[in-house]
């Protein structure tokens, strides 16, 4: 036989290799497999299925979690066929198609999410410009500018941001929604800020249980980014500071709210805005971006700067990340006081 001899569907074997147990339409031509022939194999009694139009699984038993998956992108991407088995079996292989809603974050690893097999629908990400319909298991999201996809178990998955937004956006049980962005937060698979961007991008914001939710996270990730600080502090030596305090003039205005505040060297720590304090906002402006509200109350720094205050921000992530570096700008700050003409005199009150 030479190498470019047509198979038949029986020199296909099932293998261990999931790639090879789920091919698309296209791929079985390349291997010399007809539309007719793979249709045989696929009646009632065949050794295939057929889950979606144009894709086949290579067995007759219910297909596994990844091999819907996989069925779901090949649809879903329609790759170009290869002239050779390697060739098809090689790369992402699925266009510009990933997984997101739920099951992609099954595959990032979240506990609340249902396991992939028991998945009722996978969702997939496809650019707005794709001519394909949802169908069977499969629901199409569409999007003008897609974001960059990340592997996960070799498969193309949506960035946990947008697969909690696409997961949010399609179920209406509060209790849900609430566990998904905790354990999003909880778990640091992402920060609140970007979460509630792609929120607001899914155009979520304005129903009620998603903006309680919301409110929930803001205060989760207020909560984990103070506790990422007290344990900075604490861990690496810093002098205590005097926690969650507001700055104000005597007799004068006020100055807003820092998360760490060192009077005798007049240095003052603010959480960035990835550490958001509760929206307050009202159902008439649930539609609005939370950003706006997260730091309402907190110090500007160019404002304490001019009283002679230095300002230190942090960010959660790098408190998560790169607690020992942000201790070291931390007491760089506080070692630099000394060199400095003394800050201009503040009232510092409980928050």
């Amino acid at each position: 036989m030479t190498q470019n001899t047509p198979l038949s569907p029986r020199h296909l074997p099932v293998t261990g290799d999931v790639r090879q147990r789920v091919l698309s339409a296209a791929q079985l031509r390349a291997h010399g497999v007809s539309v007719a022939e793979a249709a045989a194999q696929c009646r009632t009694g065949g050794p295939w299925q057929q889950p979606l139009p144009g894709v086949y699984v290579l067995h007759p038993g219910p297909p596994t979690g990844e091999e819907l998956l996989r069925s779901a992108l090949l649809y879903a991407g329609r790759p170009p066929a290869s002239g050779r088995r390697r060739d098809a079996d090689t790369g992402s292989g699925y266009g510009e198609a990933m997984v997101t809603g739920l099951a992609a974050l099954a595959l990032h690893g979240f506990a609340t999410a249902p396991p992939l097999a028991s998945s009722a629908g996978i969702d997939v990400l496809v650019p707005r410009t794709r001519r394909l319909r949802s169908v069977r298991y499969v629901h199409l999201v569409r999007a003008a500018d897609p974001p960059r996809p990340q592997e996960v178990g070799g498969l193309p998955v949506a960035p946990v941001e947008r697969a909690l937004a696409d997961a949010v956006a399609g179920t209406g049980d509060a209790s849900a929604v609430r566990r998904l962005l905790t354990e999003a937060i909880r778990g640091g698979y992402c920060e609140p800020a970007a979460a509630v961007r792609e929120l607001s991008r899914a155009g979520v914001l304005g129903r009620p249980h998603v903006v309680d939710a919301v409110d929930a996270l803001l205060a989760e990730g207020r909560a984990a980014a103070e506790g990422r600080l007290y344990e900075t502090v604490r861990s690496y030596g810093l002098p205590e500071p005097l926690w969650n305090v507001d700055l104000r003039l005597p007799g004068g205005p006020h100055l807003g709210a820092v998360d760490a505040y060192w009077p005798e060297q007049a240095v003052a720590v603010v959480l960035g805005a990835g550490a958001p304090r509760r929206s307050g906002l009202g159902d008439g402006r649930r539609q609005e971006d939370h950003s706006a509200q997260w730091s309402a109350n907190t110090a500007e720094p160019e404002h304490l700067e001019r009283l002679g205050i230095t300002v230190v921000p942090l960010s959660p992530k790098k408190l998560r990340d790169a607690g020992e570096q942000q201790a070291v700008v931390v007491r760089t700050a506080l070692m630099a006081a000394a060199g400095r003409e003394p800050a201009a005199y503040v009232s510092v009150l409980p928050r």
